[in-house]
């Protein structure tokens, strides 16, 4: 790349500092980064680095930052795993544990995280516990993950029991999210994705929401307004990562919509053919205040609101838009049952009482969610 080019592309990348004191890191959001991470990523000062990705992403651009790494003095090696939900698991976790630790990856060195979310919060566990701990970089190929999952250090692996339920906190030490990745991924999951960017702004940002609904096809068009979606949901997270890095209070908003989700993603088995993370997400978001209206805390026009606007994107919005239908209320309730945010026993809710207005309501009632939960049912059925 000439130094002009890369001028250019220099000015047009956005920073987005995470400042956690020695384990500060920066969030880099633009355009053709990937050209030059093995620079980027130099700057680390490591001396090798191994880098995880899967069978989709790995021969797009493994390669290339393989040889981007070595040319800047980094000896590297690739790591591939099979696609999905279900590769992160106790078998994934060990082979590349031992992986890692064949390619003599040292606690100076790092784990390169090339992929999806699944990818970065395998790859994350991983550098979290090898050597008791190496140093990671996220290269982020989702809209998800580049909004979500790679920011905020949490990592893990799915259990019978549930989604994320084995992990560690375990902060990168630089993400970069090339939002160019994006122009070819399928559009399912842009719109997966673009829950979680919706979320920031049903969070405690109604003007972004708003900005949302006016710029949503500038997003998926790729055109400015993807860096400027990217960088202000990263802003958003890192915000409030700074605030609560163990999610102990606040972080745990983050997570709104997530308690229906992921009881939906563990329904269906984690089957992608189904249901995607984003996609329960998205179902989850329009439960969560649907469930504050029928509550009396939001009024009902904020859930319509919402639901037309993922809707109008394409996104699921009702349980009946689960294929292959979504269980009995037992079932749900079971599976919410394995949630991280229970506490003695009692369900722990994210609730709105409007757009940007949400809150953490602990000790909700299991029988009130049954109640809602049955005319959510009923209400599919008819």
């Amino acid at each position: 790349m000439s130094s002009a080019a890369a001028q250019v592309q220099n000015a047009s990348v956005i920073t987005v500092p995470v400042p956690l004191g020695d384990r500060a890191y920066d969030i880099l959001v633009g355009r053709g980064l990937i050209e030059t991470a093995g620079s980027r990523i130099a700057g680390l000062s490591a001396r090798a680095a191994a880098i995880v990705t899967d069978e989709h992403v790995g021969p797009l651009y493994a390669q290339a930052l393989s040889q981007s790494l070595q040319a800047n003095g980094l000896r590297s090696c690739v790591i591939t795993l099979p696609p999905g939900e279900a590769t992160k698991s106790y078998a994934s976790l060990e082979r590349v544990c031992d992986a890692v630790l064949e390619a003599r990856i040292e606690r100076g060195d790092l784990v390169v995280a090339l992929g999806g979310g699944v990818i970065g919060d395998l790859a994350g566990f991983v550098a979290a516990i090898v050597r008791r701990g190496v140093r990671f970089v996220q290269v982020p190929t989702t809209l998800l993950s580049q909004v979500d999952s790679s920011v905020g250090g949490k990592t893990g692996i799915n259990s019978r029991h549930g989604k994320n339920l084995v992990g560690a906190f375990h902060q990168p030490s630089l993400v970069l999210a090339d939002t160019a990745l994006l122009d070819t991924l399928p559009l399912r999951e842009m719109r997966a994705g673009y829950a979680e960017v919706v979320k920031y702004g049903l969070i405690d940002d109604a003007r972004f929401f708003a900005w949302c609904e006016a710029n949503w096809k500038g997003i998926f068009e790729g055109g400015p307004e993807r860096d400027e979606a990217v960088a202000q949901s990263c802003r958003s997270k890192a915000a409030v990562v700074v605030r609560d890095e163990h999610e102990t209070g606040d972080r745990a908003l983050l997570n709104l919509g997530h308690t229906f989700g992921h009881a939906l993603e563990r329904i269906t088995r984690y089957d992608s053919a189904r249901l995607v993370h984003g996609e329960g997400v998205a179902i989850g978001l329009n439960l969560a205040f649907r469930f504050s209206a029928a509550l009396g805390l939001c009024p009902i026009s904020h859930a319509e609101r919402i639901e037309a606007h993922l809707a109008a994107v394409g996104l699921p919005t009702r349980l009946s838009h689960v294929p292959g239908g979504c269980s009995t209320v037992d079932e749900l309730l079971d599976a919410m049952a394995q949630d991280k945010k229970v506490k003695g026993g009692s369900l722990t809710f994210i609730l709105a009482k409007g757009i940007g207005q949400s809150f953490i309501a602990p000790g909700i009632e299991a029988e009130k969610v049954r109640t809602f939960l049955r005319g959510e049912i009923n209400a599919s059925r008819s």
